[in-house]
């Protein structure tokens, strides 16, 4: 009987794949293969290259030629791997796993099956659905990302956790078409999740329409989003639509709904319930077909028991709900968006690759900084980086970041994480004991993940390997 998996189609689509390999392949053969089946591929020569696409991509399958792989890139797969548990990692191999003669002690723990050359599409295809076990679309810690990456610009860059556990149930609150409540602090990205929502939903053809409730005086919200008929006051010398009229058959996002003055709140809750808008001065309804999506970086719970914003209007919007973190609360993603917006301003500025990159003292200042502007804050200093990085620099060091840094808001320094030991030393005791010390307790929290550890104690990882070596 044959393989059931074997007769179906190859189909890779929704997969991110990253090759590192340095000998050409033509086009039609592996990698346009590949490409064929669905797969979204990505060529790099050297684990530097790799390093990087892996800090502003997000990759659920990488493929290494033997030869390319060191120490270095051992370490980049135990941490992708930890991030994302689902990540595939295969071994490209001139022969037989069995005859393979080297050092693979390191590999053998993150390696999930070898790949001998010549290399053939449909044999790897078919290789990648047996290390998953069945057949699939994509890799789950993926299945989020993946569609927005396809469909949307700028698109949602993460490792943590924490937001792929808020962006999860996306694609189904998407294709619900009821209303939305977005929470979340300033510069978390609540346009980009309303705009998100609509770009997936069956309304993508029709408009997004949005609106900032707080950034408009109360005696203009009414005719912004309501209209209104001519004559209805002074200066009104033309009938005007609102943005309910606007984005008829679309969606109509409501940014900052807590600030919306609670006589307008009536409105909008009958609006929501019956579906039709008067015009100011108009007596006749207009019917609208409009998916509201509502977002606030305040409480509405607390607005509704301090009694500015009705009740019944909060549980209206309160249908379904996504609340976006903080990005101090998403540290692992700090790094990879710091990376994606200094290419992308680079990149307008018209520079031409390899950008300079982040020191890793610079990334650990970068991730214990508050970022009370979240996202949009940490997009903000990547640009100025960008555009006043002294010429011929090749790296991004504290000093060159610092003042763009509101010192007072730097954070003392903290606690070990939860898990992590606290490690009690005599006085008088040697200072290289000491630093002994601390950095065996710091690869022990990290299960021995060196580029973490030399993150956690504020070096280099060349800096934290000369160490290592000095104590054998």
């Amino acid at each position: 009987m044959r393989n059931q998996v074997s007769d179906k189609k190859p189909d890779l689509k929704g997969f991110s794949l990253l090759l590192l390999e340095d000998a050409p392949l033509p086009p039609d053969t592996f990698e346009g293969a590949l490409r064929s089946f669905g797969a979204r591929v990505i060529h790099a020569s050297d684990t530097g290259e790799a390093i990087r696409v892996l800090a502003r991509e997000h990759i659920g399958i990488i493929a290494a030629s033997l030869h390319l792989v060191d120490e270095r890139f051992i370490e980049m797969i135990r941490e992708q791997k930890a991030r994302y548990p689902d990540t595939l990692f295969y071994l490209i191999t001139e022969q037989d796993y069995d005859r393979v003669e080297t050092s693979l002690d390191a590999v053998n723990q993150v390696v999930d099956d070898y790949i001998q050359k010549p290399l053939d599409a449909l044999r790897f295809t078919r290789m990648v659905e047996t290390t998953l076990g069945r057949p699939r679309t994509g890799n789950t810690s993926l299945s989020v990302v993946e569609p927005l990456v396809a469909k949307i610009k700028p698109y949602f860059l993460f490792r943590s956790s924490a937001m792929r556990s808020a962006l999860s149930s996306l694609p189904g609150i998407a294709a619900s078409g009821q209303t939305v409540l977005i929470s979340g602090e300033t510069g978390t990205g609540k346009e980009l999740v309303a705009r998100s929502i609509h770009v997936l939903s069956p309304r993508s053809s029709g408009p997004f329409v949005p609106i900032n409730c707080g950034a408009i005086p109360e005696s203009l919200i009414e005719g912004e989003l309501f209209g209104h008929e001519k004559g209805a006051f002074t200066g009104a010398h033309r009938t005007r639509k609102g943005k309910f009229e606007t984005a008829h058959n679309g969606t109509l996002f409501l940014d900052e709904i807590g600030d919306m003055p609670l006589t307008l709140q009536v409105r909008l809750l009958r609006v929501l319930e019956e579906k039709k808008i008067y015009r100011v001065g108009g007596e006749n309804p207009i019917p609208v077909n409009v998916r509201v999506i509502a977002a606030t970086r305040i409480d509405l719970a607390k607005a509704v028991s301090d009694g500015l914003f009705r009740e019944d209007l909060y549980y209206r919007l309160n249908v379904l709900r996504i609340h976006l973190p903080p990005l101090r609360e998403r540290i692992e993603d700090i790094s990879l968006l710091a990376v994606h917006f200094l290419d992308r301003a680079f990149a307008e500025m018209g520079r031409i690759p390899p950008y300079p990159v982040l020191s890793s003292e610079t990334i650990y200042l970068l991730e214990r900084y508050p970022w009370r502007g979240n996202v949009r804050e940490l997009r903000n200093v990547m640009t100025r980086v960008a555009t006043l990085l002294p010429p011929g620099a090749k790296q991004v060091f504290p000093q060159h970041i610092l003042s763009y840094l509101e010192e007072t808001e730097m954070p003392a320094p903290s606690l070990p994480p939860q898990g992590a030991s606290l490690i009690t030393i005599p006085l008088g005791t040697p200072l290289g004991t000491v630093e002994e010390l601390l950095i065996r307790e710091t690869l022990k929290h990290t299960n021995g993940n060196r580029s973490r550890a030399a993150r956690l104690l504020g070096v280099s990882l060349r800096t934290l390997r000369r160490k290592l070596n000095q104590k054998k």
